[in-house]
């Protein structure tokens, strides 16, 4: 038997429906929870301003109470700017990954609170589209230059048999294995942070930050960078869309992301004192 008191809910492919937007039934059930004073954290890999258009829907935002996970677990804070962690993407990382996609022909960037960077002079369409959905600003530079911003985290970006022969060869990444986390958050993204920081260990932080143990938490997601998220909290719930690996890392599954799986979870876990999962 547990009491659900904090939900951590990826964004794209779980929070959203597949045009990217939160239905009334999601945001309906969302407002339930909170009124139950049960906790939703957003946990993505995009950046605050990625989020900021959700949280204002969903009534989180400027708040002193209220908290966010973003750049995949890298930063944790409250939104109304209370940093609790930040780990960035060390300059030799970066230099590192940027040599090893440069030899692998791939597109790469990097990121920082308010901007992207690649050095790839055929910038990629992944890139653009992320400089849309996230709102920061899109900018060329050279590897050393991009070497000496404020790294939060890297992305490779390219089509999928690209992204997917790499993971499963990834024999590329042995000699960063110390100094970097990576794992694969869509078909066509592998995300980069620093060393042992991920969804998971981020919900950890801000756990132990408000005194919450992981049988009070729910986690619902989609893809491999939600899965360190899973392995942490209580109950984990894989969206009906969601990988096989993450599917079967799960506890639950739940509806689709256009089906309003993430409400389907809240209403069936979260609106009730108790819930017994051997029902």
């Amino acid at each position: 038997m547990i009491s659900i008191k904090l939900v951590a809910i990826d964004v794209d492919g779980t929070l959203v429906n597949s045009e990217k937007k939160l239905t009334a039934t999601v945001k309906a059930a969302i407002n339930a929870a909170k009124q139950k004073q049960i906790k939703i954290v957003i946990c993505t890999g995009r950046p605050y301003s990625g989020v900021e258009s959700l949280l204002e829907e969903l009534g989180l935002q400027e708040q002193a109470e209220q908290y966010v996970i973003c750049f995949g677990g890298a930063l944790v804070q409250s939104t109304n700017g209370q940093i609790i962690q930040l780990r960035r993407l060390a300059a030799e990382s970066y230099l590192k990954l940027e040599a090893l996609t440069q030899t692998l022909q791939l597109h790469f960037q990097a990121v920082t609170s308010d901007r992207i960077y690649t050095s790839n002079r055929n910038i990629s369409r992944y890139t653009v589209y992320e400089s849309l959905i996230t709102k920061q600003e899109l900018a060329y530079r050279t590897p050393n230059e991009v070497a000496n911003e404020d790294l939060i985290k890297a992305m490779i970006v390219d089509e999928q048999p690209k992204i997917e022969a790499l993971i499963q060869s990834d024999s590329a990444f042995l000699a960063l294995r110390n100094g970097i986390n990576f794992c694969q958050s869509s078909p066509n993204y592998i995300e980069i942070n620093a060393f042992g920081v991920n969804k998971g260990s981020a919900l950890e932080v801000l756990c132990q930050y408000l005194k919450l143990t992981p049988i009070e938490v729910m986690a619902i997601g989609d893809q491999g960078n939600d899965l360190s998220m899973f392995k942490y909290a209580g109950l984990s719930v894989a969206m009906g869309n969601a990988t096989s690996a993450a599917k079967k890392a799960a506890l639950i599954e739940t509806d689709d992301n256009d089906h309003d799986g993430v409400a389907t979870a809240i209403k069936r876990f979260c609106l009730e004192d108790m819930v017994n999962l051997s029902d």
